[in-house]
């Protein structure tokens, strides 16, 4: 069996999950599982690795249909030995020769389970039922349940086709190593079926994995399954299978019909059914039991008849770009009155922003021309539509293609394009100036266009607004408003103008491009750019009903690109909302679509949001996870860098370690003039990398670091950008014993938040305005504060700052009662800081999250030795360990 060769991969959440349950069946008693997947998909591989997982022997089977009425013959298999003419003795026998006498786990696996002579599973139910105490699994495998099957089993595991990661492993084990882009080819083409992979990684050359554009085959089994299927169908199923297998299986059963010259295809649908060829849906049509199996009934046509057929389907779409499709696969030669009106089609829909359509057009037309020039220019036309549609991968795979090419100002502006994508700022950077710098914009106005565009993109990624906005203005002046260059530059400009602080100027771009567009895939770009500055503007709401609706790339054939974006922003908002199990839910699938796509570019905002989520939630290793995840994608651009430095700083910052946190963000505030890193409202880091001089005793700086943010803040009067560096101030006026400054600038931070529903921020200012208040005397005032903030921080799950606020209530004390702290007296404060240097902390962590100096912990804790009788802190730790006696 080809599966059995390719070994058992992409499988270890079935096989953890099985292995488990054998384990537990040592105190739950016997059970059974049942495995059910479709035929190739590795159920005799999932059973062979669980055997090879396990210490414990395990018993072995496979059922055969030819064995159905031979009584026994799958007990025969397990036992070795012609087993009891009784059921009920034979399942004895069977429990006793899988458990044997160590009384370890026993395991029982039979594949084809639906197979399986009745009298074999009357014996393994009867074993179960009269054995429920023995540690026995068994576990059947089959590609359909029975009634029988479904007795026996009360749990069942699906599994499905392989991802395309778990592919690329399988073909490393054949000896192939796929771009990961040609794996996510392979993965879709069989649909995961490791069965179907295998056999075709084993029948291909190795000049057809070179290039995700290759058009692969079916397999040489399914094609002789598919070949003898067909015969049966007879002609008129033959003719509506080949129809589909022409038109696509979304085409109508209608157009369907008309191409096999069916007038009446019911019939033909049955037949097709019956064949095991296709399943039937509610409206009749036909839907292939594998894709593979339309690429076979492709393969059984021949190339003269399926041209043919390609040249009539041509006639019966009504949709422009199928009827070019069909005319190209109809067209073996270079034809350049087709080829030129296929690249006017793809311009047209590169135009409307259906990008992925652009790219296979661009392509098409590219193999139909003739002369060199324009053929490679259509090429790479065709790569740019790739990476504009977020085919990251896929256009990586044309690289070496692209780069073999003679240089042109468009080739340099679409490896420029794909170096931004994924993070590579400096190459991104030369292959832009080289592309400008050789461009002649008053003959190629429409390639000098692109060029800026790509500008944009990049000025962006660099977090520089003025420059963006200079490089839109621009584009829309070489390629004009209307034109595609035109609207993806209107599309990003908005931006560039909120990142030079002209939030005003950003929301009247953003009106204009709206109408604009009208309804069209560029609506994406434009309705992700707004949501964009929604989040930057303090209008969550605004920005989250914007966003949702374009993380999708299939609406209006979108980009994934976008979609991305969208997420990652979406994700930022329910953070600071306080959804944080949506946001987790939100940052997952942003991951799954930059895997799939090889987007790097987006990956640190994704997972700085995860990480503050974590935090929050006092989940420490999987905010380092996250955190880590965050640095190893930043690369080149500050739109990168920063996430991942805010990640990186807020873990730093949790553990009260503000030395790091200072040593992290110190790169941030050498950021030049004009760029976005100095704008508040864009980047939240100026108040962390505050709070940290201020924990640290350095006031004079932290104060004239601050002074030109909260100007900047105050001059865009940006309200959640005021607040957080008012709560910055706040805790500088705190240090510095300044009860007023203290009170004023915290009153006036809540009044900032008052209205938007940022609960996050509210909690932070809240927590931050009581402790400041503990800390200058004021514990009454101090415990309203840190009660509000407990709750705030207990409504958003954030179970860390909860302790944090339990631990400031405890130190101010007013609630503590006094007889309750033992024979000795401390103060609430010393018992505070008693608890937490008993638990591991040191003087400067305990003093950070009290908000205290070190040299204040050091008193108390002189003071506790003293009370307690202790010398060390090693004995205070004992001390507190020792049990306490009850009255």
């Amino acid at each position: 069996m080809l599966i059995e060769r390719a070994g058992c991969v992409g499988r270890e959440d079935e096989l953890v999950e099985l292995t488990s349950r054998l384990a537990r069946t040592r105190t739950s008693g016997s059970a059974a599982v049942l495995v059910l997947g479709d035929p190739g998909l590795g159920k005799t591989a999932l059973l062979r690795g669980l055997a090879d997982r396990v210490a414990t022997a395990s018993l072995k089977a496979r059922a055969g249909a030819w064995e159905q009425d031979s009584p026994g013959a799958v007990l025969r298999q397990l036992l070795g030995e012609i087993p009891p003419a009784d059921p009920v003795a034979a399942a004895d026998a069977l429990v006793a020769r899988a458990v044997g006498v160590d009384e370890e786990p026993g395991l029982v696996l039979v594949d084809d389970a639906d197979l399986a002579d009745t009298f074999s599973l009357q014996a393994i139910a009867s074993a179960l039922r009269r054995h429920r105490g023995a540690p026995v699994l068994v576990v059947l495998a089959a590609t359909r349940s029975t009634a029988f099957l479904g007795e026996i089993a009360a749990e069942t595991v699906r599994i499905e086709g392989l991802d395309a990661a778990a592919v690329g492993e399988l073909a490393s084990l054949r000896g192939r190593v796929l771009h990961p882009s040609m794996a996510e080819v392979l993965a879709r083409h069989t649909a995961g079926s490791p069965r179907d992979a295998v056999a075709l990684l084993d029948e291909l050359p190795p000049t057809r994995w070179a290039r995700p554009d290759t058009q692969l085959p079916a397999p040489v089994h399914v094609r002789d399954e598919v070949q003898l299927a067909l015969a049966g169908c007879g002609a008129d199923g033959r003719a509506l299978a080949e129809a589909f297998a022409i038109l696509g299986e979304d085409a109508s059963l209608g157009q369907a019909a008309a191409l096999a010259g069916l007038e009446d295809p019911l019939s033909a649908v049955d037949a097709l059914a019956a064949a095991g060829l296709a399943e039937t849906t509610r409206d009749h049509r036909p839907r292939w039991r594998t894709p593979l199996v339309g690429v076979a009934v492709l393969a059984t046509m021949g190339a003269r008849r399926a041209a043919d057929a390609h040249q009539r389907a041509a006639a019966i779409v009504d949709d422009e770009v199928r009827r070019a499709r069909h005319l190209v696969a109809a067209t073996p030669l270079p034809d350049a009155e087709l080829a030129e009106e296929v690249a006017r089609l793809a311009q047209r829909r590169g135009d409307e922003g259906a990008w992925a359509e652009a790219a296979a057009l661009y392509r098409d037309s590219s193999r139909l021309t003739e002369d060199p020039v324009r053929r490679d220019d259509r090429l790479i036309r065709s790569v740019d539509a790739l990476v504009a549609a977020g085919d990251g991968m896929g256009a990586a795979a044309l690289v070496p293609v692209v780069e073999s090419l003679r240089e042109t100002p468009l080739r340099d502006a679409v490896l420029a394009y794909l170096a931004i994508l994924r993070g590579r700022a400096t190459e991104a950077e030369v292959r832009l100036k080289r592309a400008w710098d050789i461009v002649n914009a008053d003959r190629e106005p429409e390639t000098a266009a692109l060029i800026a565009t790509r500008h944009v993109l990049h000025s962006l990624a660099l977090c520089r607004g003025d420059e963006l906005v200079t490089w839109a203005d621009r584009a829309i002046s070489l390629a004009g408003r209307d034109s595609a260059a035109g609207v993806e530059a209107a599309a990003i400009r908005g931006l560039g103008l909120a990142m030079a602080g002209r939030f005003g100027d950003a929301h009247e771009a953003y009106a204009l491009a709206a109408r604009r567009v009208g309804h069209s895939a560029q609506t994406q770009r434009v309705t992700m750019g707004r949501g964009w500055l929604g989040v930057l503007s303090d209008e969550p709401d605004e920005a989250r009903s914007r966003l949702e609706g374009v993380t999708d790339p299939r609406v209006l054939g979108g980009s994934t690109r976008i979609s991305m974006w969208a997420l990652a922003w979406l994700a930022r908002v329910q953070f600071l909302t306080g959804e944080g199990e949506a946001a987790l839910q939100t940052v997952a699938a942003g991951r799954a679509l930059a895997a799939e796509s090889g987007i790097a570019l987006v990956t640190p905002l994704l997972e700085w949001t995860a990480t503050e989520t974590h935090l929050l939630r006092g989940t420490w290793e999987e905010a380092a996870r996250t955190a880590r995840a965050a640095e190893i994608g930043a690369q080149g651009y500050e739109i990168m860098r920063v996430p991942a430095l805010l990640a990186r700083a807020h873990l730093a910052e949790a553990r009260s370690d503000f030395r790091a946190v200072l040593r992290i963000l110190e790169p941030l505030t050498q950021a030049p003039a004009g760029s976005a890193l100095t704008e508040p409202a864009i980047w939240p880091w100026a108040e962390t990398y505050a709070a940290a001089l201020i924990a640290e005793g350095r006031l004079d700086e932290a104060d004239d670091f601050l002074r030109p943010h909260e100007t900047r803040a105050h001059q865009e009067q940006h309200r959640s950008a005021q607040a957080r560096l008012a709560t910055a101030r706040g805790r500088w006026h705190g240090a510095r014993g300044d009860l007023a400054g203290v009170r004023d600038t915290f009153d006036r931070a809540l009044e900032l938040l008052d209205g938007l529903p940022l609960r996050y921020e509210r909690a932070r200012v809240t927590f931050a305005y009581g402790q400041a208040l503990r800390r200058a005397g004021r514990r009454r005032d101090a415990e309203a504060l840190l009660s509000s903030a407990r709750d705030l921080w207990d409504g958003l799950g954030a179970l860390t700052y909860v302790d944090a606020a339990q631990r400031e209530l405890r130190a101010g004390g007013v609630r503590a009662p006094r007889g309750q702290r033992g024979p000795v007296d401390l103060t609430p404060q010393e018992e505070t800081v008693a608890q937490m240097v008993a638990s591991g902390l040191s003087n400067r962590e305990v003093a950070a999250q009290l908000f205290v100096s070190p040299k204040t912990v050091q008193y108390h804790l002189t003071r506790i030795y003293a009370k307690l009788g202790v010398r060390s802190r090693t004995e205070l730790a004992a001390m507190a360990a020792e049990p306490t006696e009850e009255p």
